[in-house]
């Protein structure tokens, strides 16, 4: 079974999964965000997905950010419309600085560095590649 992982943001969210041994987290696609939920149950209709890792969004001291709110009703919808789906949070403090930094680390081209699906996509994959590496 795979793991999903999602950077959630108030228009799109970027979405990741891992290999079926959960070893390696993918970035898959970036999704606009009134229409995750829809997505999601797609999703999960063709693949087998036991966890979904959403990212937390704090502030460097700790407190949550504004969105925080809507990812915890993100969250509620979730666990009511798929509750054998476990779910898990992953601080994202920097997921997206970090991804811009892979992005350059990778030598892409400016252009697409600026791209924010680009960016939310790679921000899901280092969410859920952290998540795997806590895991161990």
């Amino acid at each position: 079974m795979r793991i999903l992982g999602i950077d959630y943001g108030r228009k799109k969210c970027g979405v990741a999964v891992t290999d079926p041994l959960q070893l390696i987290a993918t970035g898959l696609m970036t999704v606009p965000t009134h229409q995750l939920l829809d997505w999601l149950t797609d999703y999960l209709d063709r693949e087998e997905v036991s966890d979904l890792v959403v990212g937390e969004s704090l502030t460097e001291d700790r407190s949550a950010n504004p969105i925080q709110k809507e990812i915890v009703g993100f969250e509620r919808k979730v666990a009511k419309r798929f509750p054998e789906l476990r779910l898990h949070r992953q601080d994202e403090f920097l997921s997206s600085r970090r991804a811009r930094e892979s992005m350059l680390a990778m030598g892409m081209k400016k252009k697409r560095r600026r791209d924010k699906s680009e960016v939310d996509r790679i921000a899901a994959t280092l969410i859920l590649q952290d998540f795997l590496e806590e895991r161990n």
